[in-house]
C-alpha cells in the first residue's frame, strides 16, 4: 500500500517561468504529505542535477530544498517559480561545471543555425545524483525543451512524470499547457488598453508576442481581440497584409488598425534575424519582426505606427482562474499516476478531457497551429466558423 511506504520524490521547473508553476509545486507537496511521500525541490531546473556537489553542504543547500506544507503554504498566491529555473540541457552542456571537470563525459559536435560547437552529455552525473538523493520519482515541469530531457531520463529507466507548461502552448500530446490562459489574458488586456493611444494618434498598432516556432499565442490573442495576426506556420504576402491594415484603418471611425505578430512570424521573402549566443537548447534571441514590419509599412504607405513588445510581461504576475485550476489538476493527476506506480507519462488535456499521455518525442519538435482549420490565409486572422463540437481550446482530434 502506498500509505505504508515512504517514498522520496524530486520536483523541478525548467525553462521560462509562467504563472501556475507554484500551484503545481504546492499541490504535489500537500498531496505527497497525505500519501506518505517526501518531496525534494531541485532548484534551477536541470542545473540542480548537473551542478550540485552533494558532498559540499553549501552546494547542496543551493540546489536541494526539502519541501513541506509550511514552506509551500503561500507560494501558489504568486507567479514565477519558487524553485527558480534555468535553460540547462544535460545532453548539450557547452562547458562542464566545476564539480564535473575532473570527470570524463561523452563529447560530441552540435550544429545549430550553421554554427558547430562541442558539447558534453553529463547524463551519467545526473543519474548518479538522482540515485544519491534517493529519488524514486521525478516530476519535471516544463515546455518542449525541458521535457525533451525528461523523455531521455525515462529512456534511461528513471521514473518520470512530466507536467507541461509554456505560454506558447506548443507541447505535443496536449491541447493545453500551464501559463497559456494567463498569457492570453495579459495580452488581451494590454491591447485593449493601448487602443486608446493607437487611436488617439491614428496609427497602425503592431504587437509582438512570444511564439518562436508556433503561433498559438498570437492566434488566440487575435481570436479574442478580433484582430489580424501573423504566425510562424504561414508566410503572408507583405503587400496584401499592408493593404489589409490600411483598409482596416480607413474603415475604422477612429482611423487606426491593429496587428498581432508571433516573434517567429515571417512574410514571403523575409527571414527572421537572430543575434547573441545560443542557449543550452540552441535558441538565439530574435530581432523584432514587429519593428521590421513597422519599417515596411512606413516605407510603403508613409503611415506612422506604434510598436509594442508584449513578451515577458505576459508571463509575469499571478495565474488566472484557468491556469490555477489546470495546475492544481495536473498536480493531482501526476500524484495519482505516481501512487499507482505509473511513469513515463505527461499530464495532458485531449479533446477537452484530462488524460495521461506519453511524454512527447523531442525529435518531433513543437506542436504547430493547424492552418487549414484555424487560420484564414486570405484575411490573416483566426477562423471563427465551424466550431460546433470542438473542445474548449478548439483543437481538432
Amino acid at each position: 500500500m502506498s500509505y505504508m511506504q515512504k517514498r522520496r520524490i524530486g520536483i523541478l521547473t525548467g525553462g521560462g517561468d509562467v504563472p501556475g508553476l507554484n500551484s503545481v509545486i504546492k499541490s504535489v507537496v500537500y498531496r505527497g504529505s497525505e500519501i506518505g511521500c517526501e518531496v525534494i525541490g531541485i532548484r534551477r531546473g536541470w542545473e540542480g542535477l548537473t551542478h550540485v556537489d552533494l558532498d559540499d553542504p553549501a552546494s547542496k543547500a543551493r540546489y536541494i530544498v526539502p519541501l513541506n506544507r509550511e514552506n509551500t503554504r503561500t507560494i501558489d498566491r504568486t507567479g514565477g517559480t519558487f524553485l527558480h529555473s534555468s535553460r540547462t540541457n544535460p545532453i548539450k552542456m557547452p562547458k562542464l561545471p566545476p564539480v564535473l571537470q575532473r570527470q570524463a563525459f561523452e563529447a560530441k559536435q552540435s550544429t545549430k543555425h550553421g554554427i558547430t560547437s562541442t558539447v558534453f552529455d553529463v547524463t551519467p552525473a545526473v543519474l548518479k545524483n538522482i540515485e544519491t538523493l534517493g529519488l524514486e520519482y521525478l516530476i519535471a515541469i516544463g515546455g518542449d525543451d525541458t521535457l525533451s530531457y525528461a523523455a531521455e531520463l525515462d529512456r534511461k529507466g528513471v521514473k518520470v512524470i512530466a507536467v507541461p507548461k509554456t505560454m506558447d502552448n506548443d507541447v505535443r500530446n496536449t491541447e493545453y499547457c500551464i501559463g497559456f490562459s494567463t498569457a492570453i489574458t495579459r495580452a488581451m488586456d494590454a491591447i485593449e488598453r493601448q487602443r486608446t493611444t493607437v487611436g488617439s494618434h491614428e496609427r497602425v498598432g503592431i504587437f509582438r508576442v512570444f511564439g518562436r516556432d508556433a503561433g498559438y499565442t498570437a492566434l488566440y490573442t487575435a481570436y479574442v481581440t478580433a484582430e489580424r495576426c501573423c504566425i510562424p506556420e504561414y508566410k503572408v504576402d507583405l503587400k496584401h497584409l499592408i493593404d489589409l491594415l490600411i483598409a482596416d484603418k480607413r474603415n475604422n471611425p477612429s482611423n487606426y488598425s491593429l496587428m498581432i505578430l508571433s516573434e517567429g512570424a515571417e512574410w514571403q521573402g523575409y527571414t527572421v534575424k537572430e543575434y547573441g549566443e545560443a542557449d543550452a537548447f540552441g535558441h538565439r534571441k530574435k530581432t523584432s519582426v514587429a519593428e521590421d514590419l513597422s519599417d515596411e509599412i512606413k516605407r510603403a504607405t508613409g503611415e506612422e505606427t506604434v510598436v509594442s513588445d508584449l513578451t515577458y510581461d505576459l508571463r509575469s504576475g499571478s495565474p488566472d482562474f484557468v491556469d490555477r485550476m489546470v495546475a492544481f489538476t495536473f498536480a493531482g493527476m501526476a500524484m495519482d499516476a505516481l501512487d499507482e506506480g505509473r511513469s513515463g507519462l505527461m499530464t495532458a488535456i485531449s479533446e477537452g478531457r484530462y488524460v495521461m499521455a506519453p511524454i512527447p518525442d523531442p525529435r518531433l519538435g513543437p506542436r504547430k497551429v493547424d492552418i487549414a482549420s484555424m487560420y484564414n490565409t486570405e484575411r490573416y486572422h483566426p477562423k471563427y466558423d465551424h466550431r460546433l463540437g470542438l473542445p474548449i481550446f478548439l483543437a481538432r482530434p
